[in-house]
């Protein structure tokens, strides 16, 4: 069944959207099975899993070394160690405050952490994120020589959770609108800053609609969580 759902999505999907597998709280041999249909980016959403899963793959299949992690969770500033050696992307970086902890860890150890800013546009107030102005605030920053260690490949977003198709455009257009406006006012970061994150398994064909370059898929792939 994974493999089908792989292919299918691969067959499917433009040229321009990338496939990350959301691989959370599931097992590792999912994780193979995916890999064995062409799968080759993965997300996690806890650090603690995140770096298990890594090493595992390190020990029992160093022939799956072109495996890309993605960590797309509410990463608390005294876990980074578990994450940013590990992950190629950090798709959630949702305050300052962890931009700023992201830095000094990848100061500290001679690294480039690629991230993507995460706005709040969604109905729910427990979702984190930035403001928009929050986030032209940060480009502003980098374009003066702030976050040196810091790529910023581009915007990630969710929409809110519901059964209102309209609800969701409405936020997919505020997402892409923020994406947009980004690029337009720091042409200097455009070459880097390519990434719209939106869509998910029940919205992802929406989100493709609004230009997104990556949908995130879990429970279409893995089945519902265990």
């Amino acid at each position: 069944m994974i493999s089908k759902t792989i292919n299918k999505l691969h067959s499917e999907l433009p040229a321009t959207v990338k496939l990350v597998a959301v691989s959370k709280f599931h097992p590792f041999n999912a994780i193979e099975e995916a890999y064995g249909a062409g799968q080759r980016i993965f997300a996690e959403s806890r650090p603690q899993e995140l770096q298990a899963k890594v090493r595992q793959l390190e020990a029992e299949r160093p022939d799956m070394s072109d495996v890309q992690w993605h960590f797309i969770g509410h990463l608390q500033t005294n876990k980074l160690k578990m994450v940013l050696p590990y992950a190629s992307l950090v798709q959630s970086v949702d305050s300052v405050r962890l931009l700023d902890a992201i830095e000094s860890w990848a100061a500290a150890n001679d690294r480039k952490i690629n991230v993507l800013l995460e706005p709040h546009v969604a109905a729910e107030q427990t979702k984190q994120g930035f403001s928009p102005d929050e986030v032209y605030s940060v480009l502003e920053s980098a374009v003066g020589g702030g976050y040196p260690h810091i790529v910023f490949r581009g915007i990630m977003g969710m929409a809110t959770f519901t059964d209102d198709m309209d609800v969701v455009k409405g936020d997919f257009a505020a997402l892409r609108s923020i994406y947009d406006r980004c690029r337009f006012l720091y042409p200097s970061l455009s070459e880097d800053f390519v990434e719209l994150s939106i869509g998910m398994s029940d919205d992802y064909p929406v989100a493709i609609e609004y230009g997104s370059t990556m949908v995130r898929i879990g429970s279409m792939i893995f089945g519902s969580r265990s």
